[in-house]
């Protein structure tokens, strides 16, 4: 094998196993963040949170951006996780005598964790590999982070289940992983497996005035509206989902075991849909009909959780989402933005990703706290599955509307290839 490719494969498998580490970890906090929350403040409060976690989000992000921009990607990663680290054991301490304020900024720390680590190590793949290089290994690499999702998720309900651990040992064990990846990390910059590509993408800035040119343009406008709208609807199963665990489980052990392994479950799902089903989908179908999967199968899921609310049916419906987001939905909507301009791309994603992703959370949060608590009049949590059976059916016209746009833009994309 030559030098090079042996590089890259090397490079690669230690990249596999980065973002292994990163999922898995985070699978030991998910379910411990979730379980101890439910115990000190309750499920019904869950919007709230939602919503302190996206405005934190806004502000870290920002301030995460100006070190990017100063220091070495290098250094911000190693001092990133350092101070996770020490934060881990600081909330250890803490939650010996859980509080509502505790469980409350427990929960945000760990949704911040999973956001700063995953678009991180991306942002630092992205630097050191070459747009050949991530054709090649990227779907090696997020393969990577689902196993860790299911290794990670059974790892923390066997602790609990067989090991004789609590809920706040798997803390521990998520600063253990996490030492681990940085040890990963510094070795594959002394191996000189970091060293960073001088592309002009990886120069390239998001146009804050870019939101014009979306609404300007039909197509990106109902992309927008078809992500953001699998968007909105994510904290509605979620607070479904959650409540149903609450009414299940009331003991927090029994309760972190069961949400480490429906975590473990989630991402096999996802992986099996990867594997088997999106490329029959894609290779029959095409891209609109795998977009198609996840609100049909959420809107048959919901009206399932409507007539029999039990944990098994908002399991399923939190699969029907999570599961179909993370696999299938995922893989189908990069298909759309092939026939644009490669700068547009860039711009689009940035601006979706970045601005709104973020408000339509607090959005569909705010919905939840509208319907259950806020109006004059209140809604059952089975009930709320009405606004999400409605979400879905705009997200099924929406996509009506993508689909005719697609097959005009990708009609010009090619007369302009064939001149």
């Amino acid at each position: 094998m030559e030098p090079m490719r042996r590089t890259a494969l090397i490079r690669g498998i230690l990249l596999f196993t980065n973002y292994f580490l990163i999922i898995a970890a985070l699978y030991q906090l998910k379910p411990a963040s979730r379980s101890i929350f439910i115990e000190q403040v309750g499920s019904e409060h869950l919007p709230y949170v939602w919503i302190a976690t996206a405005i934190s989000l806004a502000l870290i992000i920002s301030l995460y951006n100006r070190l990017v921009a100063r220091f070495s990607r290098m250094h911000v990663v190693i001092g990133t996780v350092a101070i996770l680290i020490s934060l881990l054991g600081l909330f250890r301490l803490l939650l010996n005598a859980p509080t509502q304020v505790t469980a409350f900024a427990f929960y945000i720390f760990v949704d911040i964790l999973s956001v700063i680590l995953v678009e991180q190590f991306w942002s630092l793949t992205n630097s050191i590999n070459s747009e050949q290089d991530g054709h090649r290994w990227y779907a090696l690499i997020g393969t990577g982070g689902l196993l860790g999702g299911v290794l990670g998720g059974m790892g923390a309900h066997a602790l609990i289940t067989y090991a004789a651990m609590n809920t706040l040992d798997l803390l521990l064990v998520a600063a253990t992983i996490l030492l681990l990846l940085m040890a990963l990390t510094l070795l594959m910059q002394r191996c000189g497996l970091y060293h960073e590509q001088s592309t002009a993408a990886h120069e390239r800035h998001v146009d804050s005035g870019f939101w014009r040119t979306i609404i300007g343009n039909r197509y990106l406008t109902l992309i927008a509206a078809l992500l953001l709208l699998s968007q909105i609807i994510e904290p509605l199963v979620e607070f479904q989902f959650m409540h149903a665990v609450e009414a299940a489980y009331g003991d927090r052990e029994a309760r972190t075991a069961y949400l480490g392994s429906f975590f473990s479950l989630l991402s096999g799902v996802a992986i099996a849909i990867n594997l088997i089903l999106t490329p029959l989908i894609h290779r029959w179908l095409g891209a609109i009909a795998g977009l198609a999967m996840q609100p049909l199968s959420v809107a048959v899921s919901t009206m399932f959780f409507i007539a029999n609310p039990t944990l098994l049916t908002a399991a399923t419906l939190k699969i029907a989402d999570r599961g179909l987001s993370y696999s299938i939905n995922r893989a189908s909507k990069e298909l759309l933005y092939i026939p644009i301009d490669a700068v547009l791309i860039f711009q689009a994603k940035a601006w979706i990703d970045m601005f709104g992703y973020r408000v339509f959370k607090i959005l569909g949060s705010v919905m939840i706290l509208l319907l259950t608590q806020w109006l004059w009049f209140t809604v059952s949590v089975p009930a709320t599955g009405w606004l999400s059976l409605i979400i879905c059916i705009t997200w099924m016209a929406v996509l009506v509307g993508v689909k005719r746009e697609y097959r005009k833009v990708s009609r010009h994309s090619l007369n302009n290839t064939d001149r």
